[in-house]
């Protein structure tokens, strides 16, 4: 990707995560909103490393990366846009169920749940815009 290619990305959302909203720092990735998948191999004292090559090369293009903050991209992997909503949804349940820090958060109001469906920026973005 060129200067100018990721400068223009990262302008897509007035410098702002795709997927969260948050303002971008100087580090941040391009994703691909629809996954490309990248080949591993195994690679002995190394364990398995990351190929230039993917399972699904035609989704490797420009129109199908957004600008992600580096949490956003590395928390939505390879997954699927839909699917990964459906796993951040459920962190609140997996928080209740299983870590007892959270739950004391909320027993004294540090923590308040909205019930909220996710909706990424980039959804909301495109709301707003007539």
């Amino acid at each position: 990707m060129t200067k100018n290619q990721r400068a223009r990305l990262h302008a897509m959302f007035d410098g702002r995560c795709a997927y969260c909203g948050e303002l971008l720092g100087a580090k941040w990735h391009a994703d691909h909103i629809e996954p490309i998948i990248r080949k591993l191999d195994y690679v002995r004292g190394k364990g398995f490393v990351t190929l230039k090559e993917s399972h699904r090369p035609e989704h490797d293009h420009a129109g199908n990366l957004y600008p992600a903050c580096i949490r956003c991209n590395i928390n939505k992997g390879s997954m699927q846009l839909e699917h990964w909503r459906l796993m951040l949804g459920r962190y609140v349940e997996t928080l209740n169920a299983r870590h007892m820090p959270y739950t004391m958060a909320k027993r004294f109001g540090l923590v308040s749940e909205t019930g909220a469906t996710v909706v990424f920026h980039f959804e909301r973005v495109k709301e707003a815009t007539p």
